[in-house]
């Protein structure tokens, strides 16, 4: 056989295998789907979550004998070898998160004689003990009196009263961030100590074999003012002073009426944005801390605010062989959009089910004049999809980016769809003066914020990124190219998405890594990043500009890929660039397949052998077909502070490549 027949037939053989992967990707995913045409998998992260929610139910003396074991279990299996508990999957251990384990388990029942328990105590002490943990951990503890409300920063809950014009205003924070401060306002008014197994007491003795000096618990939780002066960190040092300032007036308290009058405020915002349901932001956080405002603020138990609430928070519980835990947050709009873009790019002959779930996502589109973002986009008319299953007040542009990709790449005609121009038009009004997205909201960008004393997460902010922007990119692209390249220049739509995604380009411009890659906010990390930038320049090669940043970042993305064809890419490249290669990962190969794809020949090397690494990973699961096994988590919530894995990214991003790459092989993209 000769070389140009060897090479046709290894071609021909490896697309014969591509056929078969997705053909069983495909009965995996269909086996999957519910009645009603969504998909759900998932959203896995670190303990804490759990042990949030164990303190709860202690704090308001609820059951937590039926779900004892079950919790175990959970929090046992998450612990490292060294006793540890970390961010993610074999990541290094953490002080803060460790801390809450321990302390979940000794509420529930566990001895701290057992050797979990040991190891656990003897790496927080090596850690430096309770006086290290974060700031939200100093919060939980001092609820039990196991940390001095002292040792925990000023939070007036009058920020309520400052107005949307103010340059600190309760609207300058994330979404994820307001949520979540409101109820906290609350709290640190009250300043409650509740009961352990022990006991109630201001100075609670139940955890002290974790400190290093028990003696001593009012432990600073910042800088010193004149080191902060000393490394430049004005903002800081004037947040550092102003908290002085508010300590010394017993945080503002000593002003009943102003302060009755910003608790009721304060409740009345909470109210505003609960859902029918029960929940709040589709998220764990402000669910569960507003649990304790409302109790400490009179709200009996079966009270609708507090009854919906409980029963929105045991939803987003998840058990089986691994034990119960819950979850930070659940992805069923997320999913199903992207589990139809597999489908779709997998060529799936399943039409029926993917019309099922793209109805399913579109009777979910926002359209009521409702959400934070109109604080600052009062004119914009709503148009954008949430990621959860009830979360009315807070759509998210990836989300709703993604959605339109779905619906156009199963039907052209749906372009011109009200869905679609909705969509599309919502996103528009929410590109930032850089030119780039964000998840939530618009000129959310005061990163100085992030130096107040209670941020210790660097994530006070929603600011433009990378990932986002690239997927707004690729579904413009995707929009202009099948519906209005046939349409006249004059078409006012046209002329608007043409000069945003300039716009949006040259925000990529500005923001690659001098390497040639980009930063993934919401995926790890470089490779997620850059993927999604690739997809999007794909369809706009035609500009000198995106020539000369597609070839730096192909090279890059060539550069990192694994011996056995796959790539992947630690958390730990968060914290150091240099540290990004680990084992190859589904999801992670897949992204770095599809950057590639969108812009070389199905034949490059690279490509061949990132596709045989897909191919050979597949696994047959659940007698349904066959995934890609997964134990990495890849999604990002807070860089360097809190990662998510989902579930079906092991599956729906690999069934994206393989289907381009099939595509590309027959011509047809």
């Amino acid at each position: 056989m000769s070389m140009t027949s060897r090479e046709d037939h290894d071609a021909s053989s490896l697309i014969s295998q591509v056929e078969h992967a997705l053909k069983l990707s495909n009965d995996y995913a269909l086996g999957l789907v519910h009645p009603d045409g969504h998909w759900y998998g998932e959203m896995n992260t670190n303990v804490t979550v759990t042990a949030e929610y164990v303190f709860l139910r202690q704090a308001l003396r609820l059951d937590l004998k039926t779900d004892i074991a079950a919790y175990c279990h959970y929090l046992l299996s998450q612990q490292n070898s060294d006793g540890s508990w970390g961010l993610a999957p074999e990541y290094p251990g953490d002080v803060s998160t460790s801390t809450e384990a321990y302390l979940a388990l000794k509420i529930l029942g566990t001895s701290p004689h057992t050797p979990a328990m040991r190891n656990a105590r003897a790496f927080v002490l090596k850690a430096g003990g309770i006086a290290r943990v974060r700031i939200f951990t100093r919060i939980f503890l001092a609820t039990f009196g196991l940390f001095p409300w002292s040792a925990v920063p000023e939070l007036p809950v009058e920020l309520m009263l400052l107005p949307s014009i103010c340059p600190i205003n309760i609207y300058k924070f994330a979404s994820w961030a307001r949520g979540t401060i409101a109820p906290l306002l609350i709290i640190c008014h009250h300043q409650p100590v509740y009961s352990l197994p022990n006991g109630k007491s201001t100075d609670n003795d139940y955890l002290d074999e974790l400190w290093v000096d028990c003696t001593n618990k009012s432990v600073p939780y910042g800088l010193p003012l004149w080191d902060l002066m000393s490394q430049g960190e004005f903002a800081g040092l004037a947040f550092g002073v102003l908290d002085k300032v508010l300590y010394q007036l017993n945080g503002l308290r000593s002003i009943p009426l102003i302060r009755a009058y910003a608790r009721k405020q304060c409740i009345q915002w909470i109210l505003e944005r609960q859902e029918k349901t029960g929940d709040w932001a589709g998220i764990f956080p402000p669910m569960h801390a507003n649990m304790y405002a409302f109790t400490l603020e009179g709200y009996k138990l079966d009270d609708d605010p507090v009854r919906l609430g409980f029963q929105a928070l045991e939803r987003f519980a998840w058990e089986d062989e691994k034990g119960k835990r819950i979850q930070a947050c659940v992805s069923p709009v997320w999913d199903t959009a992207l589990m139809t873009i597999g489908l779709c790019d997998a060529m799936s002959p399943n039409k029926q089910t993917i019309d099922h779930a793209l109805a399913w996502i579109r009777a979910r589109q926002l359209l009521e004049p409702r959400g934070d973002w109109r604080v600052y986009r009062p004119q914009l008319a709503p148009g954008g999809f949430s990621f959860e299953y009830e979360n009315s007040w807070y759509p998210d542009v990836d989300d709703t980016a993604a959605i339109i990709l779905a619906q156009v790449k199963h039907d052209n005609g749906s372009i011109g769809s009200n869905s679609v121009i909705a969509a599309a038009t919502w996103i528009l009004g929410m590109q930032n003066p850089d030119g780039g997205w964000a998840a939530f909201d618009v000129e959310n960008d005061k990163l100085f914020l992030n130096k107040i004393p209670f941020s210790d997460m660097d994530s006070l902010c929603d600011t433009s990124c990378a990932d986002i922007t690239g997927r707004i990119l690729e579904a413009y692209g995707l929009m202009m190219m099948k519906y209005f390249s046939a349409k006249s220049d004059a078409d006012p739509l046209l002329h608007t998405l043409r000069a945003a995604c300039m716009r949006g380009m040259h925000y990529l411009a500005s923001t690659q890594e001098p390497n040639g890659s980009w930063y993934g906010r919401w995926g790890c990390n470089y490779i997620y990043g850059t993927s999604h930038v690739l997809c999007g320049l794909a369809y706009f090669v035609e500009k000198r500009l995106v020539c000369v940043m597609v070839k730096s970042a192909l090279q890059w993305l060539k550069s990192r890929q694994n011996d056995d064809g796959g790539w992947g890419e630690s958390l730990l490249s968060y914290q150091s660039p240099d540290r990004e290669q680990q084992a190859s990962t589904p999801s992670q190969t897949a992204w770095a397949l599809m950057g590639l794809l969108s812009h070389l020949p199905v034949t490059d090397d690279a490509i061949e052998r990132g596709i045989r690494y897909l191919v050979s990973s597949q696994r047959p699961e659940k007698g349904i077909g066959s995934s890609w096994p997964q134990a990495e988590y890849t999604g990002t919530g807070f860089p360097n502070h809190f990662y998510l894995g989902y579930d079906y990214y092991r599956h729906y991003f690999p069934m994206m490549a393989l289907g381009r790459y099939l595509q590309g092989s027959r011509g047809l993209n």
